[in-house]
């Protein structure tokens, strides 16, 4: 499974994007370097459990262990102090890179009620896409029963294009389902 899409991306998304963009050097194609999987938990300073159900739904839904982000600098009108932890954060690369957005593509994104594609305007200007996730039973491992809320989490697909049209293009060719106009 892991494999699949990697093999895709090298068969067929490289020689499509070399003639789209008309590169001459391989190595100017645009790839995905990583992908970081992010979810805030402003409850986590008052409710450790939050925070550990948390870790386990990231480490499930990944497939490695997340780290826990910790605030900067306290926050009086939040009740944060520096130190607290404020959410938990995984950095995806390589295989298991590809295996988490094969499974968010085919899998997650479609369950989604009335999906109708993802906005093509989340790029940043530099080819990176940013996506928001509402619930985290979209993911087939994380069983309904067992999750105390419904939390979502921020998906950031980091990619080595210099453009957002380089990174669109990488991206509509991996599969990601773009709402059209």
């Amino acid at each position: 499974m892991t494999q699949r899409l990697k093999s895709i991306y090298r068969e067929t998304i490289v020689p499509q994007l070399q003639q789209e963009f008309g590169y001459r050097n391989i190595h100017q194609i645009p790839k995905i370097d990583k992908i970081t999987v992010n979810r805030g938990l402003g409850e986590a300073s008052q409710n450790a459990k939050a925070l550990e159900s948390s870790m386990n739904e990231i480490a499930t839904i990944t497939g490695q262990k997340p780290v826990v982000t910790r605030a900067k600098k306290p926050i009086a009108g939040f009740k944060i102090r520096k130190g607290m932890p404020v959410g938990v954060m995984a950095t995806l690369r390589r295989e298991r890179m590809y295996a988490f957005l094969d499974r968010l593509i085919n899998v997650a994104l479609p369950r989604i009620r009335d999906f109708r594609g993802v906005s093509p305007r989340s790029f940043d200007g530099r080819g990176n896409y940013n996506l928001g996730l509402q619930e985290q039973i979209l993911f087939p491992e994380i069983e309904y029963d067992s999750i105390d809320q419904v939390r979502g989490m921020d998906i950031a697909i980091i990619t080595t294009a210099e453009t957002d049209e380089e990174g669109r293009a990488l991206l509509r060719a991996m599969g990601m389902p773009f709402q059209e106009k």
